[in-house]
């Protein structure tokens, strides 16, 4: 985004931010419509210039941090995400793990998988298999709605067995 933004405005970031902080606009959809009907930003810039002026992006804060806020209370899943975190980083060098607010992102060229702890007693591994057909274990994509294809839940690290091995290397195979 940070590139796409020079690339179509001729600035930097940093000049929308400044921008954005001159103007003493606080409110985060007031920011996005000021970008957008005075600089004729898309949405997507705006938002983008938006949260990075107010630091309320995932890229703000800490990694540790975000993850620490996810698993708050919820300790007893950390050793599941670090199950799937080992088995997802043998499938290639090419792989980018961007925790956020609530989940992390699992990215190749595409984003191919999510990691959400759902409950205190599960995490939700949602999937982006193009043309895989629901069974067993392999729901629909229930609350990750059109960002993943499909929905596994895990509730121990011993159920990050073969066959999640195998539907985890399917959608990493299809985000090249």
């Amino acid at each position: 985004m940070e590139k796409g933004i020079l690339e179509k405005t001729g600035k930097p970031l940093e000049h929308w931010i400044e921008l954005v902080l001159k103007s003493k606009i606080d409110k985060h959809k007031e920011i996005i419509e000021f970008l957008k009907s005075k600089h004729n930003l898309s949405y997507g810039y705006a938002n983008f210039i938006a949260l990075k002026a107010k630091k309320s992006d995932a890229g703000s804060i800490a990694d540790d941090d975000l993850l620490s806020g996810q698993y708050k209370g919820k300790e007893n899943l950390m050793p599941i995400y670090a199950q799937l975190i080992s088995k997802i980083s043998k499938l290639g060098d090419d792989i980018t793990i961007t925790p956020k607010k609530d989940s992390v992102s699992i990215i190749r060229k595409k984003q191919f998988a999510l990691i959400k702890p759902a409950t205190k007693t599960r995490i939700d591994l949602g999937l982006k298999i193009k043309d895989k057909p629901i069974a067993g274990r392999l729901e629909n994509s229930g609350p990750f709605g059109s960002m993943c294809s499909h929905r596994v839940q895990i509730a121990s690290p011993n159920e990050v067995d073969s066959e999640v091995q195998r539907w985890l290397k399917e959608a990493y195979d299809g985000a090249q």
